[in-house]
């Protein structure tokens, strides 16, 4: 299985879970899995991230575009895919506009044009204010969890070693 991963995954784990200076291994984790093809980002979102001046957005530049994808041919039909399921739902049409100009909208896109998995903070939604990525995931049958979900099945560790040992 492969995982493709939204902007919030990075920020949220920079910000609160896994900070690069408390936890490293998180970083080198998901460097690693991208080496071996199970991690991967878009484009989009490297973009997003390297538009900073942090030690996320300097990570997300030096992992290029072996870490986030560039968008192909397969790309097309599936954003058409997605497209016309956000439109035939009860979303405002604010809510449809602004996502069909997000990233969200290529990087489910982009999951279901390849067949990762697509992992996210976000929770699923009644709303119609918002078109959120886990609705989109589960109207277009692309698999969605969370970066808690993806750690687990993939059984990530992240131990501390203490001298000597």
């Amino acid at each position: 299985m492969s995982y493709l991963l939204d902007t919030n995954v990075f920020i949220e784990a920079k910000n609160r879970y896994y900070g690069m200076d408390f936890c490293p291994a998180f970083w080198d984790w998901l460097t690693a899995q991208n080496a071996i093809g199970a991690v991967f980002s878009i484009e989009k979102v490297g973009d997003e991230l390297a538009s900073g001046d942090d030690d996320l957005s300097h990570w997300a530049a030096e992992r290029g575009d072996g870490f986030f994808v560039p968008p192909d041919e397969q790309l097309l039909a599936a954003l058409s895919t997605v497209s016309e399921w956000v439109n035939k739902q009860q979303y405002i049409g604010a809510a449809v506009n602004a996502f069909l100009q997000d990233t969200d909208y290529y990087l489910v896109a982009h999951a279901l044009a390849h067949r990762h998995t697509v992992v996210t903070q976000e929770i699923p939604s009644d709303g119609v204010k918002r078109v959120k990525i886990p609705n989109v995931c589960i109207g277009v049958k692309v698999k969605c969890m969370t970066p808690f979900e993806m750690l687990r099945k993939e059984r990530a560790r992240f131990i501390l070693h203490t001298a000597g040992s």
